[in-house]
Parts: structure tokens; C-alpha cells; sequence
């Protein structure tokens, strides 16, 4: 399986009810940092799609529930699952939500099998023309410097409440100047 990243950008938090939701862009027609390009009109898949963190398969921790193909990406509407009991996945989940809202993961990474592709001449990149999406990913080191996330809202009242804050707060991120290659985790060897 193949990924593609993309830059993780919040502009909004909010509290209304208990959804953690959030819109973004899942993958752009741009080269990646590692000169490949995955085309956005030659996505198929099937909503919803699962929402990992840092492609484990172990670890799930929501979906994504909306996903419009356009001429400048794919734009995502995703939510991270909130739970109530007490326990380990509840931590979990509250650890991948706080970890967004702070900004120390800011970045998208589209898990796929390509279906078409080619060489990108003069280079040692791929263009994916026709690829399956399987998930969606938070990554904290994107290759896609145009693909962000653009609202991150948590719709927890009580949480709002016990902060003192009546309205939803705006908070703006930098595109990261961090660039490489992914490295493998648990196991998982990425192939970019």
C-alpha cells in the first residue's frame, strides 16, 4: 500500500454537544516532497473511510464521513470518535484529539493501492492516476505541503463550560518546515 501526505492546518475549535469533527484536504494534483502525485480525480472509494493514526491499523481512531472531489483536491469532512466510558480508548482517543487541537500532529496521509500509474519523466516520482483509498491518516510529518486540515471543531459542552469559553476560538498554523521520508512504525514499512 502506498500514502501520500499531506499539512495538517487548524483554523478553528469549537464546542457544541460531544463530535470532535474536522474538514480538510485529504491529497492535492501537486507533486509530494517525494516527487510523486497522486491524482484526486483518480480516487475510488467508499465512504465512510477509516481515520488512522500514523497508518496503524491497530490504531483507529475515527472516520471520515464526507469527501468531494475537486480540481484543487479532495476535500474531507472526518470525526474522532468520542467514547464515554472511562478506560484505555477513551485515553486514547482524548491523547489523538489533544494532540490535534495543540498542533503537535498537523499533518494528512491518504493510505491507497495504486491501479494506474506512471513515471514522471526526469524524475524518480510516480503519477497515481487511478488508486483505491483505503484510510486516512494523522500524520506529524506530511510530504503533501497542500493538503491541510481547515476546521477542527470538538463539540463538547461541558468541556467549553468548565474553560469559561463562550465562543469558538480561531487558531492558525504555519505550513511545517519539516521535510523527509517516513520511517516505519510497529512493524509497518512504508513504501514512500
Amino acid at each position: 500500500m502506498e500514502r501520500a501526505y499531506s499539512t495538517l492546518v487548524i483554523k478553528a475549535i469549537g464546542s457544541e454537544g460531544g463530535k470532535r469533527t474536522f474538514k480538510g484536504i485529504a491529497s492535492t494534483p501537486s507533486a509530494d516532497r517525494t516527487g510523486d502525485i497522486v491524482e484526486p480525480k483518480g480516487a475510488q472509494f467508499k465512504l465512510p473511510i477509516p481515520l488512522l493514526w500514523m497508518h496503524d491499523s491497530s490504531d483507529p481512531i475515527g472516520w471520515i464521513t464526507a469527501a468531494k472531489v475537486t480540481e484543487k483536491g479532495i476535500e474531507v469532512e472526518g470525526e474522532v470518535a468520542n467514547i464515554e466510558e472511562e478506560g484505555a480508548l477513551k485515553d486514547r482517543l482524548t491523547n489523538a484529539w489533544q494532540m490535534l487541537q495543540a498542533k503537535l500532529v498537523r499533518g494528512l496521509s491518504v493510505g491507497f493501492k495504486p491501479l494506474e500509474a506512471s513515471r514522471i519523466e526526469g524524475t524518480f516520482g510516480m503519477r497515481y492516476t487511478k488508486w483505491l483509498w483505503f484510510e486516512l491518516s494523522a500524520v506529524t510529518v506530511p510530504a503533501n505541503a497542500e493538503a491541510s486540515i481547515t476546521t477542527i471543531k470538538s463539540l463538547d459542552k461541558a468541556l467549553r463550560a468548565a474553560t469559561g469559553r463562550a465562543q469558538d476560538r480561531v487558531v492558525r498554523l504555519l505550513p511545517p518546515g519539516v521535510s523527509g521520508h517516513p520511517q516505519a512504525r510497529k512493524g509497518v514499512v512504508f513504501l514512500k
